[in-house]
């Protein structure tokens, strides 16, 4: 009972959600925070049980750091989005699955990207992507207004424009809009 959504832009990614909790029919928070930041490259949008995303949010900034620390070089983001399905499968396949759907975006030195992970363990790489109850709404409008040459403030605005749509129409959905911009990293190949 959400709506979130995720946009590659020429000049990074940019995700948006609403801010309502729901218990069944009842509107548990309007406030809710469905957007985490991990690093300055990469943050995770929610949409599912609260408390699994947050759960596997924790383990996935943990277990990113360590492996970060072993090898010498930070995780791409396809890699971080690969950790993060793959702790969702680990649940599921322990027959404890975490009900969860993620949208996973960020900036690595190839660009920005955005992937959606669900507690199968699979990963999907997007140009654009939403997810929740008010996602088939927010499809209407990424479809109709997603181009590949967005700026992040053109995707930032398509992204609000999402998620008010799918308010209008989805009650598991509403009480605001968030947005998080993530801007690509200036590398040396870039700056030589």
């Amino acid at each position: 009972m959400t709506t979130i959504v995720g946009i590659k832009t020429r000049e990074g990614v940019v995700l948006g959600s609403d801010k309502r909790a729901s218990k069944g029919f009842f509107i548990g928070s309007k406030i809710t925070q469905k957007i985490a930041k991990v690093d300055d490259t990469l943050a995770i949008a929610i949409a599912g049980q609260l408390s699994d995303a947050e759960y596997l949010i924790k383990m996935a900034k943990a277990e990113r750091k360590l492996m970060e620390l072993r090898r010498g070089f930070p995780l791409t983001v396809k890699e971080s989005a690969r950790l993060i399905a793959n702790l969702a499968y680990s649940g599921l396949k322990n027959y404890q699955p975490y009900f969860v759907e993620l949208l996973v975006a960020g900036v690595d030195e190839e660009g920005g990207h955005v992937y959606t992970a669900d507690m199968s363990g699979a990963i999907i790489g997007e140009d654009f992507a939403s997810s929740g109850s008010g996602s088939p709404i927010a499809y209407g409008v990424l479809e109709s207004l997603y181009r590949k040459d967005l700026s992040n403030n053109e995707a930032k605005e398509i992204a609000s424009r999402a998620v008010a749509a799918a308010m209008e129409r989805d009650p598991g959905s509403g009480n605001g809009i968030d947005t998080m911009v993530i801007p690509h990293l200036i590398t040396v190949k870039e700056a030589a």
